[in-house]
């Protein structure tokens, strides 16, 4: 009786995000593409439900940085777990209310994706906008290792940094002083009170400098949802008709 107590009593212990390294190392190449073929057809599906057993919690809320990179790795790592299951699939708009539904487990708690990235949303920071990734191409950079809580700032800082130098998904255009980024900075907005400092802040090379002297716009590119496969699945899956039913049919 006395050692059931003393169990109870004892604080959960921190999350070993290793499993999830490993696993992004082997399936994530440098582009950011996930091999979800590779990866379904091998045995490192259990490998990653063992991790996700281990999210579903409970686990220690010891710091903000802890808590932070707990959820962002969790947000990636169930959405991957979510396409994994469906694959083959176009986009994750295929799939059944992807973002809005508690489905998923998190120290203790059922919880959907968009919780998860409200969660985040309200610890203040923008950068966790370059880090969480929705398994679509115009999705930020899916990183190649897990946030750990004692390098959380540098990674943070590495991957919004890499987000921006992707002309695929923000162009700075110095001599027309023009800069054309991701639709998440339209659609969070309130998150970037200061737009045009952030951009400048993290651009490649000085390239948005103009945006803080003088006269400068703004423009936001359409966003690639087909997913962010290595092979062929969702490189045609538009932003048109068949999206925007998909978007009503499953938000």
């Amino acid at each position: 009786m006395i050692t059931l107590l003393l169990l109870a009593a004892m604080p959960a212990a921190a999350l070993d995000h290793s499993a999830w390294d490993t696993l992004l190392k082997k399936y994530v190449n440098a582009e950011s593409r996930v091999d979800y073929k590779a990866w379904k057809a091998s045995g490192d599906l259990a490998a990653l439900d063992e991790y996700l057993s281990a999210v579903a919690g409970p686990w220690a809320d010891s710091s903000p940085a802890e808590t932070k990179s707990v959820l962002i790795n969790a947000y990636n790592a169930l959405t991957i777990r979510w396409i994994l299951t469906h694959y083959p699939v176009e986009s994750i708009w295929k799939t059944k209310k992807p973002f809005t539904q508690a489905r998923h487990m998190v120290n203790g708690r059922a919880t959907s994706l968009d919780a998860i990235e409200t969660r985040l949303r309200t610890m203040g920071d923008p950068r966790i906008h370059a880090v969480l990734v929705c398994a679509a191409r115009g999705c930020p950079p899916l990183r190649r290792e897990a946030y750990v809580a004692e390098r959380l700032e540098a990674q943070l800082e590495a991957n919004t940094r890499d987000w921006l130098a992707d002309p695929r998904l923000n162009v700075f255009d110095p001599k027309a002083r023009v800069a054309r980024v991701s639709s998440i900075f339209k659609w969070y907005g309130g998150d970037f009170p200061v737009l045009k400092a952030f951009l400048a802040r993290y651009a490649p090379d000085g390239k948005g400098d103009f945006l803080e002297s003088g006269k400068s716009k703004v423009e936001y590119l359409d966003y690639h949802w087909g997913l962010n496969d290595q092979g062929p699945s969702g490189e045609k899956y538009s932003g048109g008709l068949g999206f925007y039913l998909d978007y009503l049919r499953n938000r």
